[in-house]
């Protein structure tokens, strides 16, 4: 039986960085599931997200993913196919 959603696994390595291209997350729920992530916004303004906090970024102007922490963040994407 397929599924109608996918899901994806990102990691961003320590002190790493993952740019985030305008509209790859819009119908994405994500969760911090290890480590936490710093959403880097257009404006220059940021946000630091532990490990159990749940993100959908429609609308947000995310530039970029960074891992300001000493181990490997992974993040969790589920989205409708």
């Amino acid at each position: 039986m397929a599924t109608a959603f996918d899901v994806r696994v990102v990691e961003v390595p320590p002190g790493g960085e993952r740019p985030c291209p305008a509209g790859e997350w819009d119908d994405a729920l994500l969760v911090v599931d290890r480590g936490e992530i710093e959403l880097d916004c257009a404006g220059g303004s940021r946000r630091r997200f532990a490990r159990g906090a749940v993100l959908g970024f429609r609308g947000l102007p995310v530039r970029a993913l960074r891992n300001p922490g000493p181990v490997p963040a992974v993040l969790v994407a589920v989205s409708r196919r």
